[in-house]
This record gives C-alpha cells, structure tokens and sequence, in this order.
C-alpha cells in the first residue's frame, strides 16, 4: 500500500498581518508545521494554530526558522552550527509550552525557508540541528528535503526522519528544489502538481528540469499554505490522491 503524509506550514501570520488560509486547509492535511515566531508567528498566532490543528485532528510540528521576518525566513543568513542548534532548541521550546498548556505532543520538526535549503547542503549545519532535536527529544521526527545531507545527519544521529517532496517545485538533476530566484521554480498548474506527486510517491522518482528522473523517497508532500491557490490545491491533491490509491496518513502512524 502506498502511504503519503500531507504537511503544510502554518501559523505564519504575525500581528496585524495574515497569512494563509489555515482553518480551512487544515481540513485536508494530516501534519502542521507551525511557526515559532522568528520567520513568522507570534505567540497568539501559535496558541490559536496548535488549538486548530488540534480540533481538526492534525498532528503538529514546530517549524523553527531564521530570524528575519523581513524576508519570511527565505534569505541566506550566515549563521553558524552553534547558532543554528541555540535558534532550534529555542524554537521548538516555544512552541512546546503551547502544546504543554492544551495537553498534546510534538510529532515532529521541520526547519523552514533558508535555514532547510542551507542544511539540505551542509553537513555541517544538518549535524547541528539534528543534535537540536535529538536533544529536546529523541522520539521527534526529523523533516527534510528528501536525499538531504539534513535526512544524513538526523538517521546518523538515531532520529526518525520523514523524507520531503514538494508538490508546487521544480527539481534540478541533483535533487535539490530550483531557487525561487529563477521564472521556473513554482509549478503553477494544478494538475502537473498532483500529477508529479503521484509520480514521486508511487515511482520513486521526479522529473528535473534537465529533463531526467531522479530516484528520491517520499513520505511527506509539502502544501504551501500562503500560495495562491492553496486551498483549491489542497483539496484537489488530497481528493486526487485517493483515487490513485494512495492512502493519506501521518508520518508518525505509517507502517
């Protein structure tokens, strides 16, 4: 049987600003990736997203990132690994206090914008916040980019990992997402969207830009919660991938 988790990064509005469709997306994801307050999220936003995950039966994750509102987390920082471990522990404590006052566990964590596409590239960098996690609890799964040096590290280290793919990304023949710099980075079109996820989760392989497939392992889609047409998408992708015979299912109950 083919399983898929469906992830979203949520909780990204901060305050006066808003950010996404949340309630009505977590209608039709199985895992949430919430910010913690340093690329998004404040502490309203995060009590108030951890109860709507919650309600809707999501499972809930911390999506630590740099600190840069500014830029939503997506511009390169110069940090260092030691830098990198402090910002992680930090955030994922945030986030675990809320989860602590409404009675509920962590699942996961999954680090957001630059900080994830700096690690996926870094050894160096994936080591320090696998230690980061490890280390608050051993028992969290470690989100990343799918053949990254950030899946390396967390396996190394003992934690359970969830190998990512991106349903509205293009690929480059590396495996690695192409940089939201270039015209072609977003997949636009719904239907090459699903159809590309399909493809991952049951062939094991996605098609580069370069026009080769590349081997990758799926066990979570990303859905970004502040594109476009995110809500559409959602639905869609969850009804399509049904009807392909793929189950929907959080990474922490696939078998």
């Amino acid at each position: 049987m083919f399983q898929i988790d469906l992830n979203c990064d949520l909780g990204e509005s901060f305050g006066a600003y808003r950010i996404g469709l949340d309630e009505d997306i977590l209608a039709f994801v199985t895992s949430a990736n919430i910010a913690c307050g340093f690329h998004a999220g404040d502490p309203g936003v995060m009590r108030k997203t951890v109860a709507l995950a919650a309600d809707n039966g999501v499972k809930i994750g911390a999506h630590p990132g740099l600190p840069d509102l500014q830029g939503f987390g997506r511009r390169n920082i110069a940090i260092t690994p030691e830098e990198a471990y402090d910002l992680v522990i930090y955030q994922i404590g945030a986030l675990s206090g809320f989860l602590k006052a409404e009675g509920l566990e962590m699942q996961h964590v999954k680090p957001h914008g630059a900080l994830y596409n700096m690690a996926a590239g870094s050894e160096e960098l994936s080591r320090a916040i696998a230690k980061a996690v490890y280390n608050v609890n051993p028992e969290l799964i470690l989100f990343g980019l799918a053949g990254s040096e950030l899946i390396k590290a967390g396996e190394k280290i003992g934690l359970k990992t969830a190998q990512e793919v991106f349903a509205d990304r293009t690929y480059q023949a590396d495996g690695t997402l192409t940089p939201r710099s270039q015209p072609d980075a977003l997949i636009q079109d719904d239907a090459a969207a699903v159809g590309q996820v399909i493809k991952m989760v049951k062939e094991g392989a996605v098609k580069s830009q370069q026009g080769r497939d590349v081997p990758l392992k799926a066990d979570t889609v990303c859905i970004h919660g502040d594109g476009a047409h995110a809500l559409t998408f959602a639905k869609n992708i969850r009804k399509e991938l049904k009807q392909a015979g793929i189950q929907v299912t959080p990474i922490s109950t696939q078998e």
